[in-house]
């Protein structure tokens, strides 16, 4: 595949629930909107987000109930009033306690329940029955989500019965629908303000999703039904033990005999959302980390090969010309290298990682190269002001040299940093928002191998107008990339 010859541009990392709005997450309300005029206002043409998909128990939306989902949380409440759906009332009791972090729990007690409330509202149920005919995959995972209700939230191996409630199912295909029309009409809005919006594809979805339950020939199963061997990546950077993700392995080979549809329509779908998408570990589609499932840590695996371009190839009349990112950090070798290369798509270059070796690193903004983009740091790293304040001594002062820092306050070099990322090669550098603000380690949205304590972090109408984006429209500018 050719690469994608993109013009130079620039964006803010920033998932849909960091928002600020009201009740007790962001979502695609008022607030959505006030972003994308922030990022226009800033000459920023990118926003990337996270995956949007139902997150796990953790919280963490890469270990999914379901690849072709829509986290309902985000529906947008005051929407949903204006519409006659939801009374003032409701509304009001919905009110967040808290708007710094989301409220996780109480999403997790209450919000399915009013979602149902308002499903029994709805009188014209034809547009959710043409979305749903239109995304028969999503339709699957209304039918998954209302079947594993019925079977006491028990993992799909377990269930006993197959027969759901229709009140339940038709308030998850509401709340697909709902939450589908909301983003659209967001969507639409980026549009008109020239702001691209690039989403996350997470390689692998849970063993307890609509995923595998529906397409389990798809996966490496055992003959009980469970798997073998499990996702994971060996010892790193972020961690001694390597990351356990416990994700089942697909059937690479089960999937090749049929042209890769699942893969195909999980990337159409995807690309309905969004204007591009990162691909989550990249390097997973050259060779994958597979562990032996019951094992405790991730030390005890081994690389097997995966699809490589027999994969790329089949998605090609999905995503092009779209904006791809290939994540090929982790463990990278020629071959991966090569992969990366091969099909087009930009790499990713980190700057906190850019410290971690001699000056050929490739995470150093001099070694960028055109078709790559760069991140100060991704949602697995610390914010950079939490970065540099953790370095030690003789690291801080590499990085200060530098980036031409010579004042007494190293504290105030952090202009220096992100102008000199916008100045690189790179032909996109993005920022996570915690990086505009210049926001320390208490504001990190994920530690990796950390269970609890992750995903939380929002941010308010207030603190964002702090942010002087005038600043960044004139370096955009200067740089080309407005």
């Amino acid at each position: 595949m050719a690469k994608q010859n993109l013009r130079r541009a620039s964006g803010v990392l920033m998932h849909i629930s960091t928002l600020w709005g009201g009740y007790s997450e962001g979502g695609f309300g008022r607030a959505a909107r006030e972003w994308i005029d922030f990022l226009a206002s800033g000459g920023f043409r990118i926003w990337q987000v996270l995956p949007f998909c139902l997150p796990d128990d953790c919280n963490s939306p890469y270990k999914s109930t379901g690849a072709f989902s829509i986290n309902p949380n985000f529906i947008d409440l005051p929407t949903l009033c204006e519409e006659g759906l939801l009374t003032k009332e409701e509304l009001a009791a919905a009110k967040e306690q808290t708007p710094y972090a989301c409220e996780f729990a109480r999403l997790h007690r209450e919000r399915f329940r009013l979602l149902h409330t308002v499903s029994r509202r709805v009188r014209d149920r034809k547009p959710v029955e043409d979305f749903l005919t239109v995304h028969p995959q999503t339709a699957a995972f209304c039918r998954f989500m209302a079947l594993k209700t019925a079977n006491g939230e028990r993992p799909w191996n377990e269930w006993t019965t197959d027969v759901c409630d229709p009140e339940i199912l038709f308030a998850w295909q509401f709340s697909q629908f709902e939450a589908w029309r909301q983003w659209m009409q967001v969507r639409a809005y980026a549009k008109e303000k020239g702001i691209e919006i690039i989403g996350d594809v997470p390689i692998y979805v849970a063993y307890d999703s609509a995923d595998v339950w529906a397409n389990r020939s798809l996966f490496l199963l055992g003959k009980d039904g469970k798997p073998s061997l499990v996702a994971g990546v060996p010892p790193d950077y972020f961690s001694a033990d390597g990351q356990l993700w416990g994700n089942p392995l697909y059937n690479w080979k089960a999937m090749k005999a049929d042209g890769y549809r699942w893969w195909q329509e999980r990337m159409q779908f995807q690309l309905e959302l969004f204007d591009g998408v990162r691909i989550d570990h990249f390097r997973g589609l050259e060779a994958y980390y597979a562990i032996p499932a019951g094992e405790k840590t991730a030390r005890n695996g081994k690389w097997v090969k995966g699809p490589g371009m027999d994969l790329i190839r089949a998605l090609e009349p999905v995503c092009r010309g779209k904006r791809m990112i290939a994540e090929d950090l982790g463990v990278i070798t020629d071959e991966v290298r090569a992969l990366v290369e091969k099909s087009g798509f930009p790499g990713m270059r980190v700057l906190q990682f850019g410290f971690l070796g001699d000056e050929n690193s490739p995470h150093l903004p001099h070694n960028y190269p055109a078709n790559c983009v760069a991140y100060t740091g991704t949602h697995d790293n610390n914010t950079l002001l939490g970065y540099v304040w953790e370095l030690d001594a003789a690291t801080r002062a590499r990085l200060l040299q530098y980036f031409g820092y010579e004042g007494d306050d190293w504290n105030r070099c952090y202009p220096n940093i992100l102008q000199a990322m916008l100045a690189s090669h790179a032909g996109t550098v993005v920022f996570p928002v915690q990086d505009l603000l210049l926001y320390g380690s208490d504001t990190r949205l994920n530690t990796p191998g950390k269970a609890e304590g992750n995903w939380a972090y929002r941010l308010t109408r207030e603190q964002l107008a702090a942010v002087n984006p005038h600043q960044f429209h004139t370096w955009n500018r200067i740089y080309g990339r407005g």
